[in-house]
């Protein structure tokens, strides 16, 4: 019997001896057809032309820097780094403008990296640096290996066939195939994952196997290293992937199965999903092109591109995506990740004419068949606005894990948007923030969550890798809007027990505009404590943007010390209905569970049932007025305790503290409203329009409030704490007023309770 490897090699033969008789490179990425179709639209797509020329000035500017491929060394942001990760970026591109120009200096160069790279390639071991769990090869993670070659094996494609036949069978012999052998084979601890690093791995090996024509790096990759095809995985009479019951473990099919809800939701959070989305849909691409009969764009009814447009909508207005958690900040759809996602969304799916306005703020498409696509459309007038929806994200492979609920203003002179986290835990990035919030004011965040903390890339910042403040600080439920128990992180901070948990969803309805409303409950984050968070948004006459009304509910088996609901607001304090007492030490707010990194600044203490705080930013007006007691303790800290090199920002909260309380209902609405001229030195609508909040009732069965505006009108919302059926019916008796509704909840205007 003839080993394995060596049928493959003999497949790589083969292959070569095909091409001396018929060409059929570039035909992963850039295609031979869509490659001959950009050259006769040059000069007639202006977007098309654009990018083109941008790229061949990058690609001529890195050639005349001269060949560079040093000997591994520094972690990410240090020179040796940087310097093959500009080499993987420029050759992708260097191959595609040989294809579209015909100028072999483009092959040449492409040629003689990937020989320095050949050569380089035996002389190392394993990175010296030790931090990784999976080592790589020119990168101090296998990850950045795996990066590597995703690209690279685009620039393969491209000068494939214009290589010397012999050059080409050494570099597939000696040295992509040993490549791809360590990539998984050696390192199964990182191929067979779960995991957006494993996506990576899987893209790399079976796309350079897809490059040699080698089924089984292509059969690897699809099912994980060591893996036969499960019994489970056969095709349909058109040869198209189907699913049976049960599922593998490993490769890009499981990574497809297990890491997307089935509507696009990716359980790490938009951050990684805008990282991962690039090899799930270029290893995608290149198996449409190179092996159509899979259907891989129909498998799991289309989940690939119905992910595209699930990330665009968990954005703010300026297409930045939600901090959720481990994320920097600023991550956008301008990255080059969803440049490439979009144009493949729309070329591959239903050429849904909105994305194309996407397209059209990225400024740039790939030089390949997607590209030709989007450019031709654009250039045809086809684009139409690009709308983000009020939505419901469920989590988990079933959609049946939680999930996230994003409500936006339907006015679209504005965009209101608050979301709220009530997923699963998100695996090794997941941060510890069940039933946490965040609000948008167009591109403003009137409440933050704080993202990451880590300086990617940046050298100095240990690397540019997660810092220990990521573990202390920003996974710590004290980083984010929502309740903490005794000061003490939701599921102690440990992984494990809260990936093992999720949120429920109760309700999410958005069919009224005037008072969408999304709610959740979470049971597992705190022994013998319920939470029960609702989130409604409020389209009125008497406010100038909706507002945001919002009911937290706990309730314990015992009482606790301290319930704590902080709001991390930004901009400078206006103006408080309660007495500010400046702490002078500016001393930790308590020792462990993220409370060490928060410096108390000044205390407070209610001297109304109302707490009222009035805050300005970006040249707006912010308003939060929420119910309390005089034994409630109104807490003004900021981030930067316990950081003495200062790698956390200097952001500020607000903290709600409710002392020796068992069950109680945290009740809140925050206005956005009016706006300040710096030119004028005009200030207009800089108060809010809330006059007083009062809870009416709050049980096991209801929770009922009203909102008394300024102008002695009101407007009473009555929830269902244990019913969410759209069928049921209610009636409350509230004083002496009786309060009926169907399905659970209800928003009454001009209703005064007393």
């Amino acid at each position: 019997m003839i080993p394995s490897r060596h049928i493959a090699l003999l497949l790589v033969l083969t292959g070569a001896m095909s091409t001396l008789m018929g060409q059929d490179h570039p035909s992963l990425i850039l295609t031979q057809k869509g490659a001959g179709a950009i050259k006769q639209q040059l000069g007639k797509l202006p977007l098309l032309d654009q990018s083109i020329r941008q790229l061949q000035a990058e690609v001529d500017r890195e050639m005349g820097r001269g060949i560079q491929v040093p000997v591994p060394k520094d972690l990410a942001g240090g020179y040796s780094h940087e310097q093959h990760k500009r080499n993987f970026f420029t050759l992708q591109k260097a191959g595609a403008l040989y294809q579209i120009t015909g100028e072999v200096r483009y092959a040449e160069f492409t040629r003689d990296v990937l020989r320095a790279y050949a050569q380089l390639f035996p002389q190392v071991d394993r990175h010296p640096a030790t931090r990784s769990y999976a080592r790589g090869k020119f990168f101090w993670q296998c990850l950045n290996d795996a990066n590597w070659m995703v690209y690279i094996s685009q620039a393969y494609d491209c000068i494939y066939d214009w290589l010397d036949p012999k050059e080409r069978e050494k570099l597939n012999r000696e040295f992509f195939l040993p490549y791809a052998d360590f990539l998984s084979v050696e390192t199964p601890q990182f191929f067979n994952r779960i995991h957006n690093h494993s996506t990576w791995g899987n893209a790399a090996v079976g796309m350079i196997g897809l490059v040699m024509d080698d089924e089984e790096l292509v059969q690897r990759a699809l099912y994980g290293s060591g893996h036969q095809v499960p019994a489970d995985r056969v095709q349909d009479n058109d040869g198209g992937l189907i699913q049976l019951p049960g599922q593998a473990k490993a490769g890009f099919l499981a990574q497809i199965d297990e890491a997307f809800s089935p509507n696009g939701y990716y359980t790490e959070g938009p951050y990684y999903q805008r990282y991962a989305m690039y090899p799930f849909l270029v290893f995608a691409q290149a198996l449409q092109n190179k092996r159509p009969s899979l259907k891989i764009f129909d498998y799991r009814q289309g989940v690939l591109l119905e992910a595209v447009h699930a990330l665009l909508n968990q954005a703010n207005s300026a297409g930045e995506f939600f901090p959720f958690n481990d994320a920097q900040k600023g991550m956008s759809f301008l990255s080059r990740e969803l440049v490439a996602a979009v144009n493949i969304a729309y070329h591959f799916g239903e050429q849904d004419p909105s994305l194309l306005s996407i397209v059209e703020k990225q400024g740039k498409v790939p030089l390949d068949d997607t590209g030709l696509s989007t450019a031709s459309a654009l250039a045809a007038g086809k684009a139409t606005p690009f709308h983000r929806q009020s939505m419901e994200l469920t989590d988990g492979a079933k959609g049946t894990e939680g999930g996230i609920g994003i409500l936006r203003s339907p006015n679209t002179d504005t965009d209101l948007c608050v979301v709220m986290k009530y997923s699963k835990h998100g695996m090794g990035h997941g941060h510890f923030d069940k039933l946490s919030i965040s609000m948008y004011h167009d591109e403003a965040e009137v409440y933050q969550d704080y993202g990451s903390a880590r300086w990617v890339n940046i050298e100095q910042k240990d690397g540019g890798g997660y810092l220990k403040e990521n573990t202390t600080w920003a996974k710590q439920t004290i980083a984010h809007n929502t309740v903490i128990v005794d000061q003490k992180s939701q599921f102690e901070g440990n992984v494990r027990q809260a990936d093992l948990h999720h949120s429920s969803p109760y309700v999410f309805d958005v069919s009224d505009k005037a008072a969408q409303v999304m709610s959740a409950k979470e049971d597992s984050a705190y022994p013998g404590v319920a939470l029960h968070r609702t989130i409604a948004l409020i389209e009125s006459d008497h406010f100038e943007n909706p507002v945001v009304l919002d009911l937290f509910r706990v309730t314990a088996d015992d009482t606790h010390e301290s319930y704590d609901l902080p709001y991390y607001f930004h901009g400078e304090v206006m103006k408080t209905n309660f007495l500010i007492e400046q702490s002078p030490g500016f001393e930790s707010l308590a020792t462990d569970h993220g409370y060490q990194h928060l410096g108390v600044e000044a205390t407070g203490v209610p001297k109304d049932d109302n707490v009222m705080l009035n805050w300005f930013y970006k040249n707006r007006f912010y308003t939060l007025t929420t119910v309390a007691s005089g034994t409630d303790q109104l807490i003004f800290g900021r981030v930067g305790k316990s950081d003495p090199l200062f790698n956390l920002r200097r952001d500020p909260v607000f903290i709600q503290r409710v002392k020796d309380k068992q069950d109680v209902i945290f009740v809140s609405t925050t206005e956005c409203h009016g706006k300040y001229s710096p030119v004028t030195e005009i200030a207009s609508n800089a108060y809010g329009q809330v006059k007083e909040i009062k809870i009416l009732k709050n049980n096991d069965q209801y929770s009922i409030v009203q909102v008394e505006v300024k102008t002695g009108e009101s407007m009473v919302f009555a929830l269902s704490n244990n019913n969410s059926l759209a069928t049921t019916q209610h009636k409350v008796q509230v004083g002496k007023e009786e309060i009926a509704w169907s399905g659970p909840f209800t928003l009454i205007h001009h209703k005064l309770i007393n």
